[in-house]
């Protein structure tokens, strides 16, 4: 029966039931759930690793039980005795990229994947829903989690002399909170560190639409220094024992810069308020990336560092697709049967659920306004953007353009103001 009506659910419009009391339901406090994924090219398993709660929760209270954006993947928390749907939310993974690659023909691989959530008051049941590119279901686990469990892990901040407050708009309960964390610079370089995470706070709240609403928003630093300079670039032989242990050549694509060890990630963020990581890599080699819902890590001594930072946020903060393209994929993202659930892409399958209502003749393309433009999400043919040229297409083009900045405001809103029917 909870399976059939987690299934329903996610078939529904991304618009909440109802309004979710969340202190009757949840105590602030935040409940961590550690879990494996694993499989290859065809196959997806989902394990429990473990559990642990932090005191204070700083995710969104509002439009609880509600998705704004499918994801690759969703969390569902229903009250156990009543099947009332108490908490959504999305995410992508590296595991899910990962099966788009060669190696997964050939091998197993599991990855770790860290979801947080509000701690519940009574017991309830966790789903989560993996999902493939044509957005059919491809893996689902439930599991009971009731909050007097003793083998959940209570934990406390553990790195408290290496956190500093960057920029404050109110409690933590009630904000954005963003974290920035650093990666490869060592205890002389960590004034560098701050100076670095001043230019992207500069170059993210320079930009439209994040300008208007830099007061929903609050961020800190985790400043943690690495014994050597700079981060692991396997494919010159140089690895470097960092804190986020982040290294290029992630998937074998050399400027891919990302990290594995999520639940180190997390240990080190652990009991302090957080939603969006930033991870700022001490060095002068290229690459970056972003998960949406997950982390984004990007490198800070690059030329490119303001361009490249606001795109890999926008990736990780806003779900917003890469909008570029070079056909040399193993695999095609984006089928020409499937609507992806990105905001700034279409196949033209449901292109009114996207930005329709922004183009003035759809018979017209590329015109240089809002339009239909053929190509991004890697592809040259069948899929479509909304502009010539944005941030999430390259690193020249100064903004987002007029649908991404759309997209973008409607995740603030949905994480700061209650949504109504």
């Amino acid at each position: 029966m909870k399976i059939r009506l987690i299934l329903a659910a996610l078939l529904l419009p991304l618009t909440a039931f109802a309004t979710v009391d969340f202190d009757y339901w949840f105590a602030d406090a935040t409940l961590r759930l550690d879990y494996i994924f694993a499989g290859s090219n065809t196959k997806q398993e989902i394990s429990l690793s473990e559990m642990s709660t932090t005191e204070g929760w700083a995710g969104r209270r509002v439009n609880m039980d509600a998705l704004l954006l499918e994801g690759n993947g969703q969390i569902t928390v229903t009250d156990h005795q009543t099947d009332k749907v108490l908490y959504r939310n999305s995410f992508s993974t590296l595991f899910q990229e990962w099966q788009h690659t060669e190696e997964a023909v050939k091998v197993r691989r599991a990855f770790e994947n860290t979801l947080l959530v509000p701690m519940p008051i009574k017991p309830v049941d966790i789903t989560i829903t993996l999902v493939d590119n044509h957005r059919k279901i491809t893996a689902q686990m439930t599991h009971l989690v009731n909050p007097k469990d003793k083998n959940i892990r209570k934990g406390k901040v553990r790195y408290p002399d290496y956190v500093r407050q960057i920029f404050s708009n109110g409690e933590p309960s009630e904000k954005i909170d963003i974290v920035f964390v650093a990666e490869g610079y060592t205890k002389e370089q960590m004034g560098q560190f701050f100076k670095d995470v001043e230019t992207a706070r500069r170059s993210l709240f320079s930009h439209a639409p994040f300008d208007q609403y830099e007061n929903r928003f609050n961020a800190i630093a985790v400043a943690i220094p690495s014994e050597k300079t700079d981060v692991s670039v396997p494919q010159d032989g140089q690895w470097h024992d960092t804190p986020c242990k982040s290294h290029f050549n992630t998937l074998y694509s050399a400027r891919y810069l990302m990290t594995e060890r999520v639940f180190q990630l997390h240990d080190l963020l652990e009991g302090l308020p957080y939603e969006h990581i930033i991870i700022l890599a001490n060095t002068h080699t290229y690459g970056g990336g972003g998960i949406y819902n997950m982390y984004m890590l990007t490198t800070a001594r690059h030329y490119e560092f303001r361009p490249v930072v606001v795109h890999e946020f926008g990736h990780s903060f806003a779900g917003l697709a890469d909008e570029y393209f070079y056909d040399d994929m193993y695999e095609t993202y984006y089928p020409a049967d499937t609507e992806p659930w990105e905001p700034n892409l279409t196949t033209l399958v449901n292109f009114d659920a996207k930005w329709r209502n922004m183009v003035k003749d759809v018979s017209k393309r590329d015109t240089g306004d809002v339009g239909i433009y053929e190509g991004g999400g890697y592809q040259s043919k069948g899929v479509y953007r909304g502009s010539y040229d944005c941030r999430m297409k390259t690193n020249s083009y100064p903004v987002f353009c007029p649908v991404c900045q759309d997209a973008i405001k409607r995740v603030i809103e949905y994480n700061t103001v209650e949504q109504t029917q």
